[in-house]
């Protein structure tokens, strides 16, 4: 062995720490985010947004200006006169039941826009010969979902923001409204209490005496309204708000016999109660599922879990299905 095997190298022979230890380039977008990302998005048209609302608000404020002269009328049936206060009345009913509508639908856009996925403004569904004054609002989502966390995060999302102003607006309207007698004879309709709803009503009236009722501030409908509203969305049916919710937490096996099970009980629901406004709801979901399929699409990975927390709101939506559902939305009283 030489001595001049044991002289180290010279430093500037050995390697920089700099190119040694280069940080790793970053892991490659997915490819259904790649494809996104180069996705036009398709334009939106404003117009058919606007319009759609304006008619709305033309046939709420139709059916508020409606409810709010029978409110004044009360039941002995008195016929107010139609007056500025009436037509201002009229949107104390029309601008409620809008909000609770439109807050639903943004509380879906909004989760959507939060993970990138395209859906449109809300439609909002004029429906002029309907007491209701609309058939409520939709958003068209046209992605596929990335993962099971932002379906139920999106599906949830618009429950729960409608049922938050619904529920102030639930106790603001029973402020408002009377407790009157109920006249003999007396006709028009009767409106299924939720247990949210009774228990709203005992908190601002106490026990109602026999032979009176309340007579309901054009608010409190509309606020009974976004609450019946909010229990027939968190059905867990299909493609349903519920239905959302159902898939996400159950998976696509678990949540096909949901949906299944669902249907069953809503007709034998409706068929035991006799119950028109449930009954055209199932035939309508029924519609639904047979145009779209019974199977809830799949997302585009279904092995993510959801975590404690979204379980935690999947039992809230139970509940608040349970508190603002009730089997008989509304039934026409006959003269006895």
């Amino acid at each position: 062995m030489h001595d001049s095997e044991l002289v180290p190298p010279p430093p500037e022979s050995l390697p920089r720490p700099t190119e040694a230890w280069a940080p790793l380039p970053p892991p490659p977008e997915p490819d259904w985010l790649l494809a996104r990302a180069r996705r036009r998005r398709r334009p939106t048209r404003l117009w058919v947004h606007l319009v759609l609302l304006l008619l709305t608000i033309l046939t709420t404020s139709a059916w508020g200006l409606a409810h709010y002269l029978s409110f004044v009328g009360g039941f002995a049936g008195r016929v107010p006169p139609v007056n500025v206060t009436a037509v201002l009345g009229a949107f104390w009913y029309s601008g409620t039941v809008l909000a609770i509508l439109g807050c639903h639908e943004m509380g879906h856009y909004l989760a959507c826009r939060f993970y990138g996925i395209d859906a449109t403004l809300p439609f909002f569904l004029p429906a002029p010969i309907v007491i209701t004054g609309t058939f409520g609002a939709v958003i068209r989502i046209r992605d596929m979902f990335p993962d099971r966390r932002s379906l139920f995060d999106v599906g949830i999302a618009g429950p729960i923001a409608g049922f938050v102003i619904a529920v102030p607006a639930l106790f603001l309207g029973l402020w408002l409204s009377h407790v009157e007698a109920v006249p003999a004879g007396f006709t028009g309709y009767s409106l299924g209490e939720p247990l949210l709803f009774k228990a709203a009503a005992w908190a601002v009236w106490g026990n109602v005496a026999d032979g009176f009722s309340i007579n309901l501030h054009p608010v409190g409908f509309a606020a009974w309204l976004g609450l019946i509203v909010t229990s027939l969305n968190l059905i867990p049916i299909g493609q349903l708000d519920g239905g959302h919710i159902s898939y996400a937490v159950l998976g696509r096996r678990k949540s096909l016999w949901v949906t299944a099970t669902g249907i069953t009980a809503g007709v034998l629901v409706a068929a035991y109660y006799r119950s028109v406004t449930l009954g055209v709801f199932v035939v309508l979901t029924i519609a639904m599922l047979v145009i779209g399929g019974l199977r809830h699409p799949a997302t585009l990975d279904d092995g993510v879990a959801l975590g404690q927390s979204r379980m935690a709101l999947a039992i809230l939506a139970i509940v608040m299905l349970i508190l603002c559902f009730t089997p008989v939305p509304i039934e026409e009283l006959l003269p006895h």
